[in-house]
């Protein structure tokens, strides 16, 4: 007889505000065998709030990728169920994960998504325009030369670029931007979603650097609209 493959979860976490777990995030947690993270802090933080501190956590990151995907591929295949999260978010965008999901999904094992928080839509969905298609740039390079390249390819598109990057570059990338793109260029830095310090600033990029100042934060700048 052959054995039941178990599933794996990708499951979207809070960017922020614990309120915004869905009801089936958490109902998954709970019943899963395992859960994978990226960081141990942040996945046994949101297991803590959540009263799940019994539940093992496996660590899944850029270091160890290939080595543990092997190794939850065979829990998979045994029949164990697992979920994938991030740190924060919707995972896989610009996070590990995808590595797994290939060698799951080619194994036939069934990959289910339980979408939640995304810093990604909901910084657009702030805009003030409709939105029929846009660029996820992600985070980019970190030398500012190969950055400045990458803003300008992005130059001529004509549709939002979505960017991200760690709190303390953003005020250097909104230098870029205003170096490629010039200083009336439109964008919005929406900073801290769905926490307490919640703000968006819209409108020319240099107006919008200064209003920025030296703050910190997690962040999402969209050039264009």
């Amino acid at each position: 007889m052959t054995k039941k493959k178990g599933t794996l979860y990708i499951v979207a976490t809070p960017i922020g505000n614990l309120g915004d777990i869905t009801l089936r995030a958490i109902e998954t947690l709970k019943q899963v065998n395992t859960v994978i993270c990226e960081e141990h802090k942040p996945g046994s933080t949101l297991l803590k709030k959540l009263q799940l501190t019994g539940k093992e956590l496996v660590l899944l990151n850029e270091h160890n990728e290939a080595e543990v995907a092997a190794q939850l591929l065979t829990r998979l295949l045994n029949g164990e169920s697992l979920a994938l999260i991030s740190d924060c978010g919707t995972p896989v965008f610009s996070d590990p994960g995808a590595y797994l999901i290939q060698l799951a999904s080619s194994a036939g094992v069934v990959v289910s998504p339980l979408p939640g928080a995304s810093s990604l839509m909901a910084a657009l969905s702030l805009l003030d325009t409709r939105i029929e298609r846009f660029v996820f740039a992600g985070f980019l390079s970190r030398d500012p030369q190969k950055r400045k390249q990458e803003l300008t390819r992005y130059r001529g598109f004509g549709m939002p670029v979505v960017i991200m990057d760690t709190p303390y570059r953003l005020t250097a990338l909104l230098e870029d931007v205003i170096k490629v793109f010039g200083k009336g260029q439109w964008v919005m830095v929406a900073f801290d979603l769905t926490l307490p310090g919640e703000m968006v600033f819209r409108g020319e990029a240099e107006s919008v650097a200064k209003q920025v100042g030296g703050k910190k934060g997690e962040f999402v700048l969209v050039v264009g609209r």
